[in-house]
């Protein structure tokens, strides 16, 4: 009985110190989590499509600690492009609103998986949590959805079309767009704006810091009161320019370097912001480069876009500005040649433009009528003159030479675009 005594003696002492150690613990465990907004960070949460991760504005996702980590630019690398003669999976991802006709993308694009985006109806097959933000939100929502089933290259796109935005020298037509642009400069590059020509946008267009707004550019103000939630760890740039407008293409490896958690936090900013709709998208038209490329001034030369883009090669950007002033004044030209119509012309529009140059002079004119053949000509030797330089670069666009010299980057034989 004594050995018995004499051996209980030293747990029964030790009993109290467990005790005390355990509550300890206990209360730093507890403090810790709580601390922590609530959430064991350091176990990774699974996150479904229709949940959005909703942290402190300061912090775009988080470490197992719970720090937010810089914005790592060092990931950001050249891609290697396929062997030549591979394909590429493609993938055409729109944003559109239910009134707006994309019947195109179905009809006319070949060669690309599509993924057409209604953000104004819930019960489209795809559809976004919210219509705000524009084509930003449907961005957002198909990296989140096809974050680990993405293809090769993704072409973010508007529905029409048709319009201003899109590159003039292909008539403004986005099919022309994809159907020209290479696979090889989006995987070289990563990233890829679909606008060639600077304008608007380059090269010294935003100054976030500005303190009154600019009517013209109404985002540059709200930019600078985004930017703190947006990018907490990056200071606010004197200047933020890019081509506009919304339109660019990217590789999966440049997406896939940046983590799934700051995708849903950027979409979940959309979400939540109090900036309105236009104008949250708006921002985010001026953010993509910087996002993708880590760059607040993405300027590449319209040349390089154009050549080892798209494959249309002229020799300089000076060749290019001359090709781009060239199809301006034919514009011109003909506003003035329709002006002059519906105020002295004798003929009406459509019959005078139809006459050729040799036909208008041979014509009875009254006294003025010089100027109408004058613009004619004009207009007719211009469109003959605009029409050989583009051909002549669309021939050397087929030639990888051509592309690698425009990019000034290394050409090899056998190397493709």
């Amino acid at each position: 009985m004594r050995r018995t005594q004499y051996s209980m003696r030293p747990v029964r002492s030790f009993i109290p110190i467990l005790s005390i150690a355990a509550c300890s613990s206990l209360i730093l465990f507890a403090t810790f989590y709580l601390s922590h907004g609530g959430r064991w960070r350091g176990i990774p949460q699974k996150i479904g499509l229709g949940d959005f991760i909703r942290p402190q504005p300061a912090k775009p996702y988080y470490n197992a600690d719970g720090s937010a980590p810089p914005f790592n630019i060092s990931e950001f690398v050249s891609g290697i492009p396929k062997p030549l003669g591979e394909r590429y999976s493609r993938a055409l991802v729109i944003a559109k609103t239910k009134k707006e006709n994309s019947s195109w993308v179905d009809d006319e694009v070949t060669g690309w998986d599509k993924a057409v985006y209604v953000i104004d109806d819930p019960q489209a097959p795809l559809h976004t949590p919210k219509n705000k933000g524009h084509e930003a939100m449907v961005y957002f929502t198909y990296i989140i959805d096809n974050y680990d089933n993405l293809p090769d290259v993704m072409a973010f796109m508007h529905a029409h079309r048709t319009g201003w935005h899109n590159e003039e020298i292909f008539d403004f037509d986005a099919l022309e767009m994809i159907n020209h642009l290479s696979m090889e400069r989006v995987t070289r590059e990563g990233y890829m704006n679909m606008r060639c020509l600077l304008a608007p946008g380059c090269p010294d267009w935003l100054h976030p810091g500005m303190l009154q707004e600019d009517g013209q550019k109404k985002e540059e103000f709200l930019i600078a009161q985004a930017w703190s939630e947006i990018f907490p760890d990056i200071p606010v740039p004197q200047v933020l320019a890019q081509p506009c407008c919304g339109q660019f293409a990217l590789s999966r490896e440049r997406v896939l370097s940046i983590p799934r958690e700051r995708y849903i936090y950027y979409r979940d900013w959309l979400l939540r912001t109090d900036i309105r709709d236009t104008m949250s998208g708006r921002i985010w038209e001026y953010l993509w480069h910087m996002v993708f490329t880590g760059e607040t001034v993405h300027c590449p030369s319209a040349n390089a876009c154009l050549c080892d883009g798209f494959g249309i090669c002229f020799d300089n950007d000076a060749q290019i500005d001359t090709y781009y002033q060239t199809m301006w004044r034919i514009r011109d030209a003909k506003d003035e040649l329709k002006d002059w119509v519906q105020q002295d012309g004798i003929l009406d529009e459509d019959a005078r433009i139809s006459l050729s140059l040799d036909e208008m002079e041979d014509a009875e004119l009254a006294e003025g009528d010089s100027k109408g053949i004058l613009l004619t000509a004009e207009v007719e030797e211009k469109t003959a003159e605009l029409e050989k330089m583009k051909q002549e670069a669309l021939k050397k666009g087929e030639q990888a030479l051509w592309r690698a010299y425009s990019a000034g980057r290394k050409y090899h034989q056998g190397d493709g675009f």
